[in-house]
């Protein structure tokens, strides 16, 4: 006996430890760092506790019901067939609700989608299975891939620990880079197969489709780091395909752009025929 209180002793420690070092921060969604994915976690947390009130109350009533009528105590039951004050009531009710969750719904979904009035629109295309950025009217474009280092790690007996890989699978070559208080148009789409680009700390995701161009837009308010991925099955190496996106200051971001005017070429035309290369020889590879 003491052998098992021992033995449960130390389970219910383990498990207070784990919960204690875990971060509850990823139990719920994410604010992110744009106006619309703090939108978009109020949304949430409304509606979220619209359905916790919904579910304590009708709980609680089929709860106190069962207890307080049970047949123990010698409560017999109602007869009666119909009320129509309370199928009024039960149908009121419901529909002031989805209508109080409707509307700012509705509204969020539409900020989403007004890409008017865009400072900047960045092209977005999907590859299997790498990303393609481009700067409309800057002459920038490039491709970015999985960095080396996750590259390496990934494949078997490479000899290479993942955990020794720093953001192992979720680092690239190279980063979007994007000014703060910026609004930023995104134009995404596919040349082989459907991608989705998913940002989490943008608040969004959009499928990028052979043939079809989503547009929605951003605007950054804190500099840093912020990863992503793929969140569409695209094949082989769906997993691999991460997305960085880095946050820089205006005068910061204009300075990396000359500086990639000045890696890419002289001209646009030869900027473009070079990733065009690119493309070509990772497509005739597959």
């Amino acid at each position: 006996m003491t052998t098992a209180n021992g033995l449960i002793g130390s389970m219910a420690l383990a498990l207070f430890s784990t919960t204690a070092s875990a971060d509850l921060g990823l139990i719920n969604m994410t604010r992110g760092v744009t106006e619309s994915s703090r939108q978009i976690y109020d949304l949430h947390m409304t509606i979220f506790s619209i359905t916790v009130a919904i579910g304590v109350l009708v709980f609680g009533a089929m709860f106190y019901s069962i207890f307080r009528h049970r047949k123990a105590r010698g409560v017999k039951p109602a007869k009666f067939h119909h009320s129509t004050a309370v199928e009024i009531v039960w149908t009121v009710i419901p529909l002031g609700i989805l209508v109080a969750m409707a509307v700012p719904a509705t509204q969020t979904l539409i900020d989403l989608d007004d890409t008017s009035e865009s400072e900047m629109t960045v092209k977005v295309t999907g590859y299997q299975w790498f990303w393609g950025y481009e700067y409309m009217d800057e002459d920038v474009q490039f491709l970015s891939r999985l960095d080396v280092d996750s590259d390496r790690a990934r494949r078997l007996r490479s000899g290479v620990e993942p955990a020794s890989v720093d953001n192992y699978l979720q680092n690239v070559d190279k980063r979007l880079v994007l000014p703060v208080d910026t609004k930023i148009r995104f134009q995404i789409t596919a040349a082989d197969v459907i991608h989705s680009w998913w940002m989490p700390d943008l608040g969004w995701k959009k499928d990028a489709i052979p043939g079809f161009v989503n547009e929605t837009w951003t605007r950054i308010d804190e500099p840093g780091v912020y990863r992503g991925r793929c969140a569409e099955l695209c094949g082989r190496d769906h997993g691999f395909m991460p997305i960085v996106v880095e946050a820089v200051e205006k005068d910061e971001f204009q300075a990396w752009l000359a500086e990639q005017r000045g890696e890419t070429g002289a001209t646009a035309e030869a900027a473009e025929t070079d990733e065009d290369e690119q493309v070509g020889d990772a497509l005739a590879s597959r």
